[in-house]
């Protein structure tokens, strides 16, 4: 690998926040020390996702303090990938690095993530070393996820990573040339390859405010990862289909034998019913894992932009930060 430099070089940090009010302060006091002695210029690319909280007010209050602070302001709440997206698209640094405002990201961790970039490594990306404050069902929950990612994608997600890492401006080219609108960052990471390399580092507690991850949205999420990087959830249903064709022809060659040997055969209704109720519900999951896919289908052929954005605050107003996006107003 060829080594690099960081002497002059800029590094971006790309931070989406949803109500974060609460830690805003804190996070960027901890942030500015480290990227003044990792880098010689940095900027924070800042998206507020919809806060229906004061995150907007202090993130001005904090660019008036730090011109380098840059605030992308959306319409409404897109959700985290998408906000990822519009950060990568804005980002101008040689190296751009995604990250939490909760501080579970530790910005500490930036420094040794700079070190294996000029090692020559593309993709620096933070492997949570301790889960151990994670509730049990997590901590499951997330091991069987990756398992069965990886088992079925051809894309191998290393487990553990999540969307804190440091990607080559190379790399973060890569992934705008990637316009899906169903947005699995995780995924994505791992799909444009490049030289990557773990780093592991002990994951703390949010130190304020409230977490927006439910249950039912990670399964939502998860749901998103394996149909965007695999075609066998519903390649399946082909093998499936053949078995129970196969399974109803020998059944019916064992009543004709039996009829044949044995007299009329008078079937019971229990084992009718059975028979119907399970193919009907072989069936029903058969249509939803179709229509899993064909859901996905609408939304990229109806080519909406991925994210609104109503102000800007840090670029040239006749600059393009993205190809994803739409302004609806302008602010400097």
């Amino acid at each position: 690998m060829i080594r690099r430099d960081r002497s002059g070089k800029c590094l971006s940090v790309v931070a989406p926040a949803y109500n974060e009010a609460a830690v805003l302060d804190l996070f960027f006091e901890q942030l500015e020390p480290v990227l003044d002695a990792c880098v010689t210029t940095y900027e924070i690319i800042c998206i507020n996702d919809g806060s229906r909280d004061a995150t907007l007010p202090i993130l001005l209050a904090r660019r008036r303090r730090n011109p380098r602070i840059k605030i992308i302001d959306f319409t409404r709440n897109f959700g985290k990938e998408v906000a990822l997206t519009a950060g990568l698209d804005a980002a101008e640094g040689d190296m751009i690095v995604p990250m939490d405002v909760d501080l579970q990201d530790p910005p500490g961790v930036i420094a040794e993530f700079v070190d294996r970039w000029e090692e020559g490594y593309d993709v620096v990306y933070g492997l949570r070393a301790d889960r151990s404050r994670d509730s049990l069902l997590k901590r499951w929950t997330s091991r069987a996820f990756y398992s069965l990612f990886n088992t079925l994608s051809t894309v191998e997600m290393p487990s553990d990573a999540g969307d804190f890492r440091l990607m080559d401006r190379e790399v973060v080219q890569a992934l705008r040339r990637l316009p899906e609108r169903s947005r699995f960052m995780k995924g994505l990471f791992a799909w444009v390859g490049f030289r990557q390399v773990g780093v592991s580092y002990a994951r703390p507690e949010r130190v304020a405010g409230k977490t927006t991850w439910r249950y039912w949205k990670l399964w939502n999420f998860a749901l998103d990862g394996v149909t965007a990087f695999s075609g066998l959830p519903i390649r399946v249903w082909s093998y499936i289909g053949g078995v129970a064709a196969a399974a109803a022809f020998l059944w019916a060659l064992v009543i004709v034998f039996r009829t044949l040997m044995f007299g009329r055969d008078q079937a019971g209704y229990p084992s009718l019913a059975v028979f119907i109720l399970g193919g009907f519900g072989l069936q029903m999951l058969a249509i939803g894992t179709l229509g899993e896919y064909v859901s996905r289908i609408y939304q990229e052929v109806k080519q909406r932009p991925l994210y609104l954005v109503r102000s800007r605050f840090g670029w040239d107003q006749d600059a393009d930060v993205g190809r994803n996006y739409s302004i609806v107003s302008k602010a400097s």
